[in-house]
């Protein structure tokens, strides 16, 4: 029962978090697209503003917007603040709910790192409170006034991160505290500055006074930081489930070429929806970074290098013989001839050139570090194998059951023993 809840716990978290994350991108790229059609309007004095029409559901909108604030303002204003909240508060609790919390079997890779769930999780929550300290310090010195300087500098500190956390964490731990990263910055931007700085304008208003420009200016530039890096953040929260995306020792590269390619793409929407054109190049220049992320994929996979003869990139990981002898002869036999197909340093399974999912199941050290998943996939529920394509029988999945469920089966790491009542 405690593994069906947390289960639902994760789904439900993770629901939530796509829910809030769909309503803040779609409002950021509304926006954005707003801003970039609007035009003069003998309403508003130029420079001050503009104007759009818009049509959309069998009406039509007409839209203003003024660079400072108006001479008058309604009594009620809609902020646009929660999706931004929202997002970030279910994307954390999340990070806590899946990696810190099973930080043994997600985050944890001693093979990289010998680290305590303690210290792991410092690590990654003290890394995401220093990159954003480190991006706004960025923003607020005189760097922050060359958009061009801001953003090269911004990109080399965004690709440090995703090696720091690669030297620290597994490859998926690393790639999502990347994204998570990235996210906080956005999320920060919308709480530290945007909004603060609205209030401030509004207040100022009230008062009879002229607004500062600058609070405006600075709130439109960290606005447009969170448009650049809406893609590229998406690509790393998804990456968790494509192994060749992450698994790389050169993963930190594979970050770079994706943030310059999202933000292209984006220059690209931008441009177009201005008026000032459609900059193709963008989308060339962008797919040779991708191909580039692909390259770096393939080059690094060890199915790969068998099949050139390349040789393995990395020396062959320790094995624990401690953690390797909680498990019988008799459950490695079974994930052996059933699951090993895929879940090996080097698939056999046609089609698959990474394991799904980065778990190994191909040696009694591997299988232990992942006996949670054996948990949930094999025994709670029947998905793995996909549709029983190595036709596992009952029987096998009952000497998994009898290990786990006994005490016998150890969890991530070696740490926690699985005890679960009942069968």
């Amino acid at each position: 029962m405690l593994m069906t809840l947390y289960e639902w716990g994760s789904l439900l978290l993770r629901w939530t978090h796509v829910i809030t994350g769909i309503a803040w991108i779609g409002s950021s790229f509304y926006f954005m697209h707003l801003d970039a059609s609007m035009r003069r309007t003998p309403a508003i004095p130029e420079g001050k503003g503009g104007e759009a029409w818009e049509v959309h559901g069998g009406g039509f909108y007409q839209v203003r917007k003024y660079l400072v604030a108006p001479d008058f303002l309604p009594e009620e204003l809609t902020w646009h603040k929660w999706q931004s909240y929202s997002t970030w508060l279910s994307g954390f609790c999340l990070l806590l709910w899946v990696y810190y919390a099973q930080s043994s079997l997600l985050l944890i890779d001693p093979s990289v790192r010998e680290l305590s769930p303690l210290a792991a999780f410092c690590i990654g929550v003290g890394g995401l409170a220093v990159g954003w300290l480190f991006y706004d310090y960025l923003c607020k010195s005189p760097i922050g006034n060359d958009d061009t300087r801001l953003a090269a500098i911004g990109f080399v500190f965004v690709v440090f991160m995703a090696w720091f956390f690669q030297q620290m964490f597994s490859a998926r731990g690393a790639f999502i505290h990347t994204g998570a990263l990235m996210a906080t910055m956005m999320s920060a931007n919308v709480f530290f500055i945007i909004i603060p700085n609205q209030h401030k304008v509004i207040a100022a208003l009230k008062a009879g006074q002229e607004p500062d420009p600058a609070l405006g200016k600075a709130a439109k530039q960290r606005s447009a930081h969170n448009n650049y890096l809406t893609l590229p953040v998406l690509f790393l929260m998804l990456s968790n489930h494509y192994p060749l995306t992450y698994s790389s020792p050169y993963a930190f590269v594979v970050v770079g070429a994706i943030l310059i390619a999202g933000a292209l793409i984006r220059v690209f929407y931008n441009e177009r929806h201005a008026g000032r054109g459609d900059k193709w190049w963008t989308w060339v220049v962008a797919a040779l970074l991708v191909w580039g992320a692909i390259s770096i994929s393939a080059y690094s996979s060890p199915a790969f290098r068998d099949a050139f003869d390349l040789g393995a990139l990395e020396a062959p990981k320790t094995t624990d013989t401690v953690l390797a002898s909680t498990v019988p002869p008799q459950v490695s036999d079974v994930l052996s001839r059933r699951c090993t197909v895929c879940h090996a340093t080097t698939p056999v399974w046609q089609g698959i050139n990474m394991p799904p999912k980065g778990i190994l199941l191909d040696t009694p050290t591997n299988v232990a570090r992942n006996a949670h998943e054996v948990l949930i996939q094999a025994v709670m529920t029947h998905a793995m194998p996909p549709n029983n394509v190595t036709e596992m029988t009952m029987d096998e999945r009952h000497v998994l059951r009898d290990w786990l469920l006994k005490g016998e089966g150890r969890a991530a790491g070696g740490e926690a023993t699985v005890k679960v009542a009942g069968r």
